[in-house]
């Protein structure tokens, strides 16, 4: 081989990595849908940190703390901001507590209508590219992206859903704009995939006094 065809050769290959550790094409809605998907399935467990923010109805609210996932269907929110207070979903049921409450509510999985279910899709229940109406993505900050749409079967209560996700499918935060003008965000940090956690941490035991009623979450 001439050493003119190496040099072109090397060359060749010299541009060719170049332009593949370029910026990479913006995927779109359905691929980032699909990116985030892989992410969780792949996951049996996750732990985060979490804040929380309501604006709405004249109120603003903003609260922390820890979340834990686990398949099969469940799910832990620690409010750390306001100890005693949680959200545990034990894979039959949804139970939520704060410490002053005059009972603890309960309501089936099956039935769960709460402003923290979109997070299910990541216990393996559903497909985001099948759960959003018309589904769009936008550039975000330090280059993550925006992926939004309206959440099929919540039309009378959620106007839009927004995931703010990775290049890779890690979701960062979610923004819930319901159909009363109340806004209500979430932003995750400190992700931990397959975080072992014990089985006791989605068991919820009502405290000794307090009785159960069975009905909607709170808003």
């Amino acid at each position: 081989m001439s050493r003119l065809r190496v040099l072109l050769i090397v060359l060749l290959f010299a541009f060719a990595c170049l332009h593949g550790s370029g910026q990479q094409a913006t995927p779109s809605a359905n691929d980032l849908a699909k990116r985030v998907d892989e992410h969780y399935n792949r996951l049996q467990s996750l732990k985060a940190s979490f804040t929380e923010q309501y604006d709405g109805l004249g109120m603003h609210r903003s609260e922390s703390g820890v979340m834990l996932l686990r398949k099969p269907g469940r799910m832990r929110w620690e409010y750390q901001s306001t100890p005693g207070k949680v959200f545990v979903l034990d894979g039959k049921y949804a139970w939520f507590y704060a410490p002053g409450d005059t009972q603890v509510q309960r309501i089936a999985a099956s039935q769960l209508d709460d402003l923290r279910s979109p997070l299910r899709f990541l216990l393996g229940h559903t497909k985001i590219e099948t759960e959003l109406v018309n589904p769009s993505l936008a550039s975000g900050p330090s280059g993550t992206y925006v992926l939004s749409g309206q959440p099929k079967g919540q039309q009378k209560r959620i106007a839009k859903l927004s995931l703010s996700v990775t290049a890779t499918g890690t979701i960062t935060g979610i923004e819930i704009d319901e159909a009363d003008g109340a806004q209500t965000r979430f932003i995750f940090t400190g992700e931990q995939p397959n975080a072992v956690l014990p089985e006791g941490a989605f068991r919820f035991v009502p405290p000794a006094g307090i009785p159960v009623v069975d009905g909607l979450p709170p808003v």
